[in-house]
């Protein structure tokens, strides 16, 4: 009964490896095939959307590896596939998006949301600064309460200086 067991998680296990797409394309050269390589690395999925194009298993991204493929097989240049997938899906499809006044929030947002917690941040410890001094500048002694903390303080330097 085990080994049925066993067989059978072996035979679901193999079974999704086998559903696998596996593209296989056939270039002119090396330096066609280093050029699919880094353009499907550097084109991002635009169903899976963390992923690129090389890892992706979706059906989008697989006719993106073969319209890749086929735009390097005419020759095209890498700026210019690029720009047909920009143009096509997007400045998304790209993990470098270019900077330009669509993508400036996503380039320059970051830094303007932490310099503005600084200022909030900045602000609030120095209104604390402020009310602690103003509470202690408040604090006004009369004169009976100066006279017992000058003799508090007497007292106390006088038992000071008779013990050394």
């Amino acid at each position: 009964m085990k080994r049925l067991l066993a067989a059978a998680a072996l035979t679901l296990g193999l079974y999704g490896i086998a559903q696998a797409a596996i593209d296989t394309y056939e270039f002119a050269n090396d330096a066609q095939r280093e050029r699919f390589t880094q353009l499907t690395k550097e084109l991002r999925c635009p169903k899976c959307q963390n992923q690129d194009i090389a890892d992706s298993n979706a059906p989008i991204a697989a006719d993106l590896r073969r319209e890749i493929h086929r735009m390097l097989g005419e020759g095209q240049s890498n700026q210019q596939i690029v720009e047909f997938m920009v143009d096509r899906y997007g400045d998304f499809v790209r993990y470098k998006p270019p900077v330009n006044a669509r993508t400036w929030l996503l380039w320059y947002g970051p830094y303007v949301l932490l310099g503005g917690g600084l200022l909030v941040l900045g602000v609030i410890v120095l209104r604390r600064r402020r009310v602690e001094n103003a509470a202690v500048a408040d604090v006004q002694l009369s004169e009976q309460e100066r006279a017992r903390l000058d003799a508090l303080l007497n007292s106390t330097s006088a038992e000071k200086t008779s013990n050394d």
